[in-house]
């Protein structure tokens, strides 16, 4: 089984909204690369990636690997989202 090492800087609270975008809480350049995500209880998530996919994870919990740009508040059901830097 691969070993995967996540290391994070920041963290911050996600509120799910269908308009915003996941902004780095420190400011930065205006380029968003997006964040990782931790998800604190089981649900469904639905996320745009950096690379513009829309998709939705299933019954998700715990670390999210994707770089994702977006948490949409429909068709997410997952609460205590946190985003990673």
């Amino acid at each position: 089984m691969a070993y995967q090492k996540l290391q994070v800087g920041r963290a911050a609270a996600i509120t799910p909204s269908d308009t915003a975008e996941i902004l780095y809480p420190g400011g930065g350049d205006g380029k968003n690369s997006g964040c990782v995500l931790y998800i604190g209880v089981a649900g469904d998530l639905k996320v745009t990636t950096v690379g513009g996919d829309d998709v939705v994870f299933v019954g998700i919990q715990g670390f999210l690997p994707v770089h994702v740009i977006r948490v949409f508040a429909t068709g997410t059901t997952a609460t205590d989202i946190l985003g990673l830097w």
